[in-house]
């Protein structure tokens, strides 16, 4: 019987992922290792009470007692903080789905790597601050690496078959959020609500606001880059509100390879899931007919600037992704507490990759995981320095 965890079980993704499981035979067909959730302790005890998991961890100690409650009689142990998330990584399971949204998700991803198994990467913060490192990690222990963000997933599959060295391009896929078609002076009062409102995908509030700034995309730049190992200049981004082409790959002779599909994340858990076999799966079949049209467009960096700091991060390499991305949810974090502007996050974190980089250099690779976390910790106190200068000049 094949094991898994699920890292973020509580989550969309996790949500998403204890869907296909139950579809596909539940804990009939699934050892369930350990599952890993926030503050929603109910239901991630149901969520282990059904698929018999061995462990169920809140990352809130405060948590603990009600987890513990709600799974009384079960026979399903209760944990919680950060080092009892790492310690259920440490429990080898054949099938990992890492979920944790952040750069809290970086950990327990690279210690689940170290059994060998396949890791299905839904948080790509830990190819944005970790690339070279969770690479490498992987290589020495024989695990395998499947990416589930919907984009990466799609250039994955594009390229299943095909000569590496004969691609000239990589499209990713934006919807553009709900902020595509704003003025740009409109952009400076965007409310938390109205960014938390995406027009396609059923996503968590962090993910969503992300998404609207194109800090997302900013991310899954970065991720293209780290992952398939294509130069910089080759990745490219383009706007499309359908969200129904995820990524394309064009290659020398001029054709392109587009993969389709629905907004729909089970798709691309489903396709880790099930891998290297194809699963059936419970997603809307696309009805081109019906659907018409689809459009693009080129990104505005004015509006996005987001996306000129992924490039910068992109050229740079190094340590820069890890204070990239800390700084942005720093920024995140005072936005969704009305304390800064939705611009003021771009600014915050290109203010705070400039004062970081006067202080050591951010090309420098990361040889471990301890230098990816320190430099995760220094850029998030410049991020938090730089945005109360923000807050003290409103």
């Amino acid at each position: 019987m094949r094991s898994i965890s699920i890292f973020g079980a509580t989550g969309s993704i996790g949500e998403s992922t204890f869907d296909l499981i139950r579809r596909s035979g539940g804990a009939e067909a699934y050892r369930t290792v350990a599952l890993t959730g926030a503050r929603n302790v109910r239901r991630l005890a149901e969520m282990a009470r059904e698929l018999r998991a061995e462990v169920a961890v809140t990352a809130h100690e405060a948590e603990l007692p009600g987890l513990r409650e709600a799974l009384v009689g079960s026979g399903v142990e209760a944990a919680a903080g950060a080092a009892a998330i790492a310690e259920a990584a440490d429990r080898p399971a054949d099938w990992v789905m890492s979920g944790i949204v952040g750069a809290a998700g970086l950990v327990p991803g690279m210690r689940a790597l170290r059994h060998g198994g396949m890791l299905a990467l839904a948080n790509k913060e830990s190819l944005v601050t970790a690339g070279q490192l969770l690479l490498a990690t992987a290589q020495a222990h024989g695990a395998t690496i499947l990416p589930v963000d919907s984009e990466h997933s799609a250039v994955f599959q594009a390229l299943t078959g095909e000569d590496g060295g004969a691609v000239e391009r990589v499209i990713i896929t934006a919807s553009g959020g709900p902020f595509r078609e704003w003025p740009l002076e409109r952009l400076a009062a965007a409310t938390v609500a109205e960014a938390k409102a995406h027009p396609n995908w059923s996503m968590g509030n962090r993910i969503s606001i992300d998404s609207a700034s194109m800090f997302n995309k900013a991310l899954e730049l970065i991720e293209t880059r780290e992952f398939f190992g294509f130069d910089p200049a080759m990745i490219e981004v383009l706007v499309h509100p359908q969200s129904i082409v995820h990524a394309l790959v064009g290659f020398r002779d001029g054709g392109i390879m587009a993969h389709l599909g629905p907004a729909d994340m089970r798709h691309a858990i489903g396709f880790a899931l099930h891998w290297p076999e194809r699963g059936h799966l419970p997603v809307e079949r696309l009805d081109l007919a019906r659907l018409g049209s689809l459009t693009f467009e080129a990104p505005d960096d004015r509006r996005f600037p987001a996306l000129r700091l992924a490039r910068e991060v992109m050229a740079l390499r190094g340590l820069s992704g890890a204070a990239f991305n800390a700084a942005k949810e720093i920024a995140l974090d005072h936005f969704m507490a009305g304390e800064i502007g939705f611009l003021d996050m771009a600014a915050v974190v290109e203010d705070t990759l400039d004062a970081v980089s006067a202080e050591t250099a951010l090309t420098m690779p990361a040889a471990s995981l301890e230098e990816v976390l320190a430099m995760d910790h220094l850029a998030r106190i410049r991020a938090a320095e730089q945005a109360r200068k923000r807050i003290e000049g409103r």
